[in-house]
């Protein structure tokens, strides 16, 4: 099953994840420093659902923002 909504095209977008350690100047430390960067993913909140399409139901992977938006129907 790929990530991608059906509907939308969304899918699995890159980012990094940042580690910082020390105290804060506002605490009264030498401020915080930046001890590990790593590569993650952002993955799209996907459901797996039966929906109307044309005259039939079909079962689609829809992200849930289209779900929201009301861009589906569910049969």
């Amino acid at each position: 099953m790929s990530a991608i909504c059906e509907i939308c095209g969304k899918g699995p977008s890159s980012g990094s994840r940042i580690v910082r350690h020390g105290l804060s100047k506002k605490k009264g430390g030498i401020g915080l420093h930046t001890t590990a960067v790593t590569k993650r993913r952002f993955k799209p909140n996907l459901q797996k659902l039966r929906a109307k399409v044309g005259g039939g139901v079909k079962t689609m992977t829809v992200c849930a923002s289209c779900i929201k938006a009301g861009k589906i129907t569910k049969a």
